[in-house]
């Protein structure tokens, strides 16, 4: 058998093999990565106030963006979320082609791309301050954008199409800010001040900026969360291929995550891994530390069978948007301190910040497990 026979084997093409169950790895991993947004950070935040231990102070460390450059673990939730949304899109339009057709399969993807984006814009407040006061950009939007274009390409592309794509745009994103002339170019082309893409953003982007003028979810770093989104793909085909046995699928994760990592801090050298400009870096690095987290939870919930412990993160999983624009509109903490909060609090003198914080969080896990139970999933 010729190499690129064997190549062919490594991941199949859509609808050769469709396992349509749900898979409750990547529930639970969806649920572990919303848990931060939604309050985990509190939680941490207050054991560090109880103890001042060198490890809680470590985490709460990690639980902060990097302002510029570098790369911390929160710096991961959002590239992980859009990483999963490629591995969903390989289990739900596999499905989709094979049932529905392509046609059915279109609508599907503009639908739930319209929707995930108007709800991006209301979290944002909408129209509350003015038309001229709309945030375009954002989390929301970016996943509408990133899940649009990847399902787009998934319909047409094999697997190695998908990677080439992948690659072409990390290497013509590098190669735009590194060598497309801008005003104050000369001074920098990677800092804060001085990038293209807040050039793009000062120049083109209308309604509201989040960073004055430009945005962190601007228009040009779009190009590389769909990258993101790519890499998720991948994963999900592979996950897909029963050519391979889940403790395979496990080390092949591995593998790719530590590739990934090597690469991409290695081409940080020269690039450096932003967040908030979305570089080739930064996803070469995002992907790596996603693709072993998947890889870690498909072993621990697959393989295993341990299960017990991620239900939790399960509950959220399965209606991860209604959570997290739940989050934006009902502001757990704050019900948490109407509660627990004022004299309560203060009399609870260190642990109230951890009371607080666990009051929070179990509003939103008896949100998610209320909603689980009576098979409430609110999907677009």
């Amino acid at each position: 058998m010729s190499l690129k026979d064997k190549a062919s084997e490594m991941i199949p093409d859509k609808g050769k093999s469709t396992d349509s169950k749900r898979l409750m790895s990547l529930d639970a991993l969806r649920g572990f990565d919303m848990f931060w947004i939604v309050g985990a950070s509190g939680l941490f935040v207050g054991l560090e106030k109880i103890s001042d231990n060198a490890i809680f102070r470590a985490i709460v460390g990690q639980l902060e963006h990097v302002e510029w450059e570098g790369f911390a673990f929160y710096d991961l939730i959002f590239p992980l979320f859009v990483f999963m949304i490629g591995v969903s899109i390989v289990l739900s339009l596999s499905k989709s082609i094979n049932k529905g057709g392509m046609g059915k399969t279109y609508l599907k993807i503009f639908r739930r791309s319209l929707l995930i984006y108007v709800l991006g814009l209301f979290y944002y407040g909408g129209i509350s301050d003015g038309m001229d006061q709309i945030r375009y950009v954002g989390v929301l939007q970016r996943l509408a954008i990133a899940y649009c274009i990847t399902a787009l390409l998934f319909c047409h592309m094999k697997w190695k199409g998908l990677l080439i794509t992948c690659w072409g745009i990390l290497i013509g994103y590098w190669a735009c800010l590194t060598f497309i002339p801008f005003p104050g170019s000369e001074e920098g082309r990677y800092t804060i001040d001085h990038n293209l893409t807040r050039y793009i953003d000062s120049i083109w982007l209308p309604g509201r900026r989040w960073n004055g003028d430009w945005d962190p979810e601007g228009l040009f770093s779009n190009l590389t969360a769909v990258a993101s989104c790519i890499f998720g793909v991948l994963a999900g085909l592979l996950i897909q291929n029963n050519k391979f046995s889940d403790l395979k699928k496990v080390q092949m994760l591995g593998i790719g995550g530590v590739v990934a990592l090597g690469v991409g801090f290695l081409w940080g050298m020269q690039f450096p891994v932003i967040k908030n400009i979305w570089t080739s870096t930064y996803v070469l690095v995002a992907a790596g530390y996603s693709a072993l987290l998947l890889g870690l939870f498909y072993w621990v919930i697959e393989v295993l069978k341990f299960r017990l412990w991620a239900m939790p993160f399960v509950w959220i999983g399965m209606n991860p948007i209604t959570i997290y624009m739940s989050a934006n509109l009902l502001e757990y903490r704050d019900l948490a301190l109407r509660l627990v909060g004022g004299e309560i609090q203060s009399s609870l003198g260190r642990f109230g910040e951890l009371v607080a914080a666990l009051v929070a969080v179990g509003m939103v896990l008896a949100l998610a497990r209320f909603m689980y139970q009576r098979k409430i999933f609110l999907r677009l």
